[in-house]
C-alpha cells in the first residue's frame, strides 16, 4: 500500500501480461470440474477398424476406454469386434455409405441408387458382421447422409435389430440428416463434436485436437470426439488419455456417454456454443 491507501502499479507491463498467462493456463488446463462438481465428460471412438490386427491390439492397449468403430466387410471385422470387447471398449457398427465425389466407401456400402429392399439387406449383413455392435455410425457417407429415404430404411432395421441401439452422426456433410432422421425412428443418437486427425499423420495436431475436445467439455459438460488408426493419432492418445484422466475428465464409451449428457447441467452452453461443424470436418469423405 502507499501513503494514499493505492494498491502500487506492476512495475512493468509484463507483471500483467504474466497473471493474464496464467490465469489462461488454469482455464485451460486447469481442474477440469464443473459449476455443479460433475466431472467434464469425453467420448473418444477410433473409426475404421478391421482391416489390420496390429492397430486394433495397439487400441485394445489403451489406458481408458474407448468406442471401436468396425468395417463390416473388413477382412477382421469379428476378431476386432471380440478383442476390443474383451478389453473393456465399446464396439459399433462403421456402416459405409455413398460419398460425395471418387472417393470410395468400401465393400457393402449403402448408396442412393439402392431401393429399399437392397438397402435394408446390405444393413442386416453388416449387423451379422459386427454382432458386438451397441450401435452404429457412418463410415464417409456425404452423399448418402443427404437422403433421408435412406436413412430412415437404415433406422427401421436397427430398431427391428435392438431398439436400445443409438445412432452417432460422424458429420461428414454439414446438411447431414443422420441425426435428424434418428430422433424420427425413435432410436438414441448424438454427434461429433471433433476430428482428431483430419491431418492424418500429424501427431502434433492430433494433440491439439484432444486439447481443442477438453476444453470443449470443460466448457458444457461433454464432449465428442472421432480419430482413426493412424499410428500418430494412437501416439497422441497413448499420451494424453492419462492426462486428460488426471485432470478429471471423465473417459467413456458412447454408450455412457448418452446416458450422462442427459444428467450433466449444461453450464456455460449459452455462453460458448459448439464449433460448426464445417470447422471440424475432414475432407469429402
Amino acid at each position: 500500500m502507499n501513503r494514499r491507501g493505492a494498491m502500487p502499479r506492476p512495475r512493468c507491463a509484463a507483471t500483467a501480461w504474466v497473471l493474464l498467462l496464467a490465469l489462461w493456463a488454469w482455464s485451460a488446463w486447469g481442474p477440469a470440474w464443473g459449476g455443479d462438481g460433475a466431472a467434464p465428460v469425453i467420448a473418444i471412438v477410433i473409426d475404421d477398424l478391421g482391416n489390420d490386427l496390429e492397430s486394433a491390439r495397439r487400441i485394445a492397449a489403451l489406458p481408458a476406454p474407448v468406442t471401436v468403430a468396425v468395417l463390416p466387410f473388413s477382412p477382421y471385422a469379428g476378431v476386432v469386434g471380440n478383442l476390443v470387447q474383451e478389453n473393456g471398449h465399446e464396439v459399433i457398427l462403421h456402416l459405409p455409405m455413398e460419398a460425395d465425389g471418387d472417393h470410395d466407401p468400401g465393400p457393402g456400402a449403402i448408396r442412393t441408387r439402392l431401393n429399399e429392399a437392397q438397402t435394408r439387406h446390405l444393413v442386416r449383413q453388416a449387423l451379422a458382421r459386427v454382432p458386438q455392435a451397441r450401435g452404429m455410425n457412418n463410415h464417409m457417407g456425404s452423399r448418402l447422409s443427404r437422403s433421408p429415404h435412406h436413412l430412415a430404411w437404415i433406422m427401421s432395421e436397427l430398431l427391428a435389430r435392438d431398439p436400445g441401439l443409438y445412432v452417432l452422426d460422424s458429420r461428414t456433410h454439414v446438411q447431414t440428416r443422420i441425426q435428424q432422421v434418428a430422433r424420427w425412428a425413435g432410436l438414441r443418437n448424438t454427434r461429433r463434436d471433433v476430428f482428431l486427425d483430419a491431418r492424418p499423420h500429424d501427431a502434433g495436431f492430433a494433440r491439439r485436437q484432444l486439447e481443442h475436445l477438453a476444453r470443449l467439455a470443460r466448457t458444457r459438460g461433454h464432449a465428442l470426439g472421432i480419430g482413426h488408426p493412424h499410428p500418430q493419432t494412437l501416439e497422441a492418445l497413448e499420451a494424453m488419455l492419462p492426462r486428460l484422466q488426471a485432470q478429471g475428465f471423465e473417459l467413456v464409451t458412447v454408450s455412457r456417454y448418452l446416458w450422462q449428457q442427459e444428467e450433466i447441467p449444461q453450464w456455460h452452453a449459452s455462453l460458448s456454443p459448439s464449433p460448426p461443424a464445417a470447422k471440424n470436418s475432414k475432407p469429402s469423405p
